[in-house]
C-alpha cells in the first residue's frame, strides 16, 4: 500500500516539464516515477514513467526520477552537489 505521494522539483526545459513523483511505501522506501508534460491547454500530453528501483532516501529517489526524465527527453543530467 502506498503512503503520501510527493511532487518535487519540477524542471522546465524547452517544451517539456519534467516532474519527479515520489511515493513512500509502507516499508519506508521511496518509489520514484517521473511525469514528462508537453503542450498547453487541451493539447497537453503527460507521460508518466514508473521506475523500478526503490530508495532509502527521498533525495536519492528525486534525483533518480529527475535524471531519468531528463534522459528520456534527450537532455543530459546535471552533476549533483553533495549539499542539499
Amino acid at each position: 500500500m502506498y503512503r503520501k505521494h510527493c511532487i518535487k522539483h519540477s524542471i522546465e526545459i524547452g517544451k517539456y516539464l519534467v516532474s519527479p513523483l515520489i511515493k513512500q511505501l509502507d516499508d519506508g522506501l521511496f518509489a520514484p516515477s517521473v511525469s514528462i508534460r508537453t503542450g498547453r491547454g487541451s493539447a497537453t500530453h503527460d507521460r508518466v514513467l514508473r521506475l523500478t528501483p526503490r530508495f532509502d532516501s527521498l533525495n536519492d529517489a528525486i534525483r533518480y526520477a529527475t535524471d531519468e526524465g531528463l534522459r528520456w527527453i534527450g537532455t543530459p543530467a546535471a552533476p549533483h552537489s553533495s549539499q542539499h
